[in-house]
This record gives structure tokens, C-alpha cells and sequence, in this order.
């Protein structure tokens, strides 16, 4: 294993890092590389490998010798139905020995694993079906109606799989180049305008330790817990491939989102390193997570979306930690961290970070150049020589430490002025009554465009609509509140949990305005 895991000093790991010296951690080499062997086969000694909460109240902890015979069943079964290196297999299942085994046997056949959400309907499905082309989908239940709906694919469901798999050998020794296509990973946008798939090779994995090392701060002996959906990229490159690559069992849900049920798992599994969204933490203090319950707990990060400060403070007094985010984009990777469990790393309230060891990350101008401490731009990372801009804005103080201002399309002009949607949220999040907020620009004939604000709240009146331009007047600037609020009783999300923009844009242009 490679020294980088020992390493637990920010300054020496920026010192020591070479990317070349990430190939260390694995068995594979850039010829030859297989995700399979090196998260599941390479491990089979070493015990646990799963740890999944169900909605349910269940819990299921298989191991990476379990998991590894299962994958192996899995691959030897899509040989025999002619899946070959290459082709497509859809997986749309939920968290369970079934969905890790599916997803690393397309894995050891050689064939690319498709992630699939399990709440799709047939038109979204239909979508990521017709631009993949899959050999094989896999579901959860009702098979027999997804073969109705797609009569030219194979369909197997859940309950079919044991007795499929009954026969079938417990051994297969992958042959794959580092170079070969493993994954396509579909973004939580919406099916209004579908991206095309992102295509990760085998080689993935020694990009995503970038993230594991520095920005999740993995090592040896953490008890993970990760409640992303691994259809997505968290839950699948930070919370499935990032532990088991490294020999760590993974934890993860299964089944509709209870904040509950998540705080019981971090007691019954002990958790000590938590990986979630901002809405997963929101989630855990309205459950009422307690500082006794918390008390395991040594690292927390979170990514997708910044963090408001109300539950930045609310995790600093209860678990004693301060939460680390860490930003990048599904294309190029996690750039900027926070360094979790490194004790000589100062975590900033408000900041996305310092990049990661390996990156050059700067703030640029309109002109593509870099612009200097306290300057607001596109943040970019430098890539074969070239400024790559990653469609966020920024600034960066004289510390070093990166600021976030929102998406370059979530900035909001208004008479002339540049305002932050994620800085008017921020204010408004601080009024006791409100539970969520989102704020976006809609058209206003004399100023372009103006903030208005979604807010979910047991309070629907008026009177808290001016309670709440008066806060974000008082506490951001007079000329930064939302001139029209909209209450709702809850905020639209995509799939990856993220709060729907684009969703309440299209609302905006429709929906009732409370204040004017």
C-alpha cells in the first residue's frame, strides 16, 4: 500500500503527493486494471464489505467474500446470456448484496454498468435507455411490466436472480485494460434535457482517491456510512468505489429517505466518518440528532450543494466537528477540499476549501486569465496547459481559502447589481421558522431580474414574508432581499437530492407571488 494513506499532515500530503504514486494503493498497473478485483477479490480476507440501512428498519452487512462469489455468479451469468465486453447492463436497484454484486460482476465480465434510480418511470428510464442501449436491466420488482414497457430488452428482476444464479460458478478472473469503458454514470438533471451519459474507464478509481484521501479523509479502521443513492456520483464513485477500492466496508440506505432511521444507523454501525448531502444534515437536526448520538462521529463532509451556516453551527456545537465540504464536477473530479481528520488543517466556515493535492485551481476573469485575492470570477481548474472553467463563481481570499458565489447561471443581476442566490438562502435559512429556502431570478420588467424566494414553513402568512425580506435587509444588504416570496410546502428535488432550480424557475413564471 502506498505511504499516502499513513499521511494525516495537509502540508505533507501536498508535499508527497504524486499522481503516479496513487497506482501503489492497487494490484493493477496502466495496462492491466480491473475495479472489481481491486474493490471486492483483492479483499476477500479482510470481513466486512457492506453495511446497508433499510427504510424498513432492517439492516444487512454481507461480506467482501460473499460479495465477491456473488459478483462472480453474476459475470459467469451474463456470459452464458452473451453479454460481451462492451455492452451495457442497466442496474436499477436499490442498495443490497444484489446491486453491489450486479454492478462489480458487468464489472469482472468486462461489460459497462449503467446505474439506474430506482424511483424512474418508464420515461425516464426510457430516455437513458434509448441513448445506452443496454443489454440487460435489472429491477427491482414488477419485471414483468418493464418487459410490457420494453419489449426488445431483456428484464430480469430481483427475485429472479438466486435461482438464475444457482448454477452458476463463484469464480472469474477478470481481463481488462485500465484504458476500457466500466461505467456510464447519468447526472441527476432533469429528463427535460437529458445529458448524454458520462463515460468513466477502469481508471477512474486512481482519480477518485483524490477525493477519498483528502476530501472524505478515508484510512484505515473508519466505519463509513454514505446515504447517497449509488445512481449517482456521490453515492458511487464516494460512497461505493472509494471504500471498497481501499479495503473499508461501505454503509449505505436503502429505501425512502427517513432522518430517523439514518440517525439509528449511525448508532447501530457505529459510524465515525459521515459523507452526505446538506440536506441529509438538515435532515439529521430536525430528527433530532443528539450530541450523545454523535459522539462516534470524528470526520464529516459533504458535497453537491454549499452548506448554510445555520447547520455549519448547529453540527459544530453538537457533533464537535466542523462539517468539511469538497467541490469539483462529475467530469474532472473533486478539486477543492477540506482535508477532514488532518489536524493541522483549519476548516473555514463559509469556504469550499484548498485544492486538492494535484490541482491547480484558480479564479479567472472574462478573459480566461487569473484574477488576483478578493475578485469574483468563474472558478476553474488547469488542465494540458488550459484555464478549464467549471461553470461556478467565485473568489478566493488571501488565505488561499475558496469562496463559492453559486452557478454562473444562479447568479442574479438586478439594476445593475450581482447578487448570490446561495447568500440570500444562507440569510434567510436563519429565521427560526423556516425550515428550507431557495432562491432564484425571475423577470421584472424595470430590473431584469429580481430574487424571489421559495420557503417551506409551518408559518404561511404575510406577516413572516416581511419578517424575512427585513432579515436578509438586515443581516446580507438593503438592496439584496427577495422582493417576491412564494410559500411551498415543500422545495422540488432531482434525484441526487439537490435542490431543483431549474424546476422553480419554470414555477416562478406561473405561480402566485406573496409580496411585491
Amino acid at each position: 500500500m502506498s505511504r499516502l494513506l499513513d499521511i494525516r499532515s495537509a502540508p505533507e500530503a501536498l508535499r508527497a503527493f504524486r499522481w503516479d504514486a496513487l497506482w501503489d494503493l492497487f494490484d493493477g498497473d496502466r495496462e492491466r486494471l480491473n475495479l472489481a478485483h481491486e474493490c471486492v477479490d483483492r479483499h476477500v480476507d479482510l470481513g466486512t464489505a457492506l453495511r446497508i440501512k433499510h427504510a424498513d428498519g432492517r439492516t444487512e452487512e454481507r461480506g467482501f467474500r460473499e460479495l465477491s462469489a456473488w459478483s462472480s455468479r453474476f459475470a459467469n451469468l451474463l456470459e452464458r446470456l452473451g453479454v460481451e465486453r462492451g455492452d451495457r447492463v442497466a442496474i436499477m436497484l436499490d442498495p443490497s448484496l444484489p446491486f453491489y454484486g450486479a454492478l462489480f460482476g458487468t464489472l469482472k465480465r468486462g461489460a459497462i454498468a449503467v446505474p439506474l434510480f430506482t424511483l424512474f418511470g418508464p420515461d425516464g428510464v426510457a430516455l437513458r435507455v434509448e441513448d445506452c442501449r443496454p443489454r440487460l436491466l435489472l429491477v427491482e420488482r414488477d419485471a414483468e411490466r418493464w418487459r410490457e414497457w420494453f419489449p426488445g430488452l431483456v428484464v430480469l428482476g430481483a427475485d429472479d436472480l438466486d435461482e438464475r444464479l444457482a448454477g452458476e460458478r463463484d469464480r472469474y478472473a477478470p481481463s481488462t485494460a485500465a484504458g476500457d469503458l466500466a461505467v456510464f454514470q447519468y447526472t441527476s438533471g432533469t429528463t427535460r434535457a437529458l445529458p448524454a451519459a458520462i463515460r468513466h474507464t477502469h481508471r477512474a478509481v486512481i482519480t477518485v482517491m483524490v477525493a477519498a484521501l483528502y476530501g472524505v479523509g478515508l484510512e484505515r479502521g473508519d466505519r463509513y456510512f454514505c446515504p447517497s443513492s449509488p445512481a449517482w456520483g456521490h453515492g458511487l464513485w464516494h460512497g461505493t468505489i472509494a471504500p471498497l477500492a481501499l479495503g473499508i466496508p461501505l454503509g449505505s440506505y436503502a429505501g425512502k429517505f427517513h432522518g430517523a432511521r439514518v440517525v439509528e444507523a449511525l448508532a447501530e454501525f457505529e459510524i465515525s466518518n459521515l459523507a452526505a448531502a446538506p440536506t441529509v444534515y438538515r435532515m439529521l437536526r430536525d430528527a433530532g440528532l443528539t450530541a450523545d448520538e454523535a459522539r462516534p462521529l470524528r470526520k464529516l463532509s459533504f458535497t453537491g450543494e454549499p452548506m448554510d451556516s445555520g447547520t455549519f453551527e448547529w453540527l459544530e456545537r453538537t457533533v464537535g466537528r466542523r462539517p468539511c465540504g469538497m467541490y469539483g464536477s462529475t467530469e474532472v473530479g473533486v478539486i477543492i477540499v477540506n482535508y477532514p481528520g488532518f489536524s493541522d488543517y483549519e476548516v473555514r466556515p463559509g469556504t469550499l476549501g484548498k485544492p486538492a493535492p494535484g490541482w491547480e485551481v484558480a479564479i479567472v476573469g472574462d478573459d480566461g486569465r487569473p484574477l488576483g485575492p478578493n475578485q469574483l470570477g468563474e472558478i476553474a481548474v488547469r488542465r494540458k496547459g488550459e484555464w478549464v472553467p467549471v461553470k461556478d463563481r467565485g473568489w478566493v481570499d488571501e488565505a488561499g481559502y475558496f469562496h463559492h458565489r453559486g452557478r454562473s447561471d444562479d447568479v442574479i443581476i438586478s439594476a445593475g447589481w450581482t447578487m448570490s442566490a446561495v447568500e440570500i438562502e444562507d440569510a434567510l435559512l436563519k429565521h427560526p421558522d423556516v425550515r428550507e429556502a431557495a432562491v432564484v431570478g425571475v423577470a421584472d420588467r424595470h430590473r431584469g431580474l429580481v430574487p424571489k424566494a421559495f420557503i417551506v414553513s409551518d408559518r404561511n402568512d404575510p406577516e413572516l414574508a416581511r419578517e424575512l425580506q427585513e432579515l436578509v435587509k438586515t443581516r446580507l444588504s438593503k438592496h439584496e432581499y427577495p422582493r417576491l416570496v412564494e410559500f411551498v410546502p415543500e422545495l422540488p428535488k432531482t434525484a441526487a437530492g439537490k435542490t431543483d432550480r431549474n424546476a422553480l424557475r419554470l414555477r416562478a413564471r406561473v405561480s402566485p407571488d406573496i409580496l411585491e
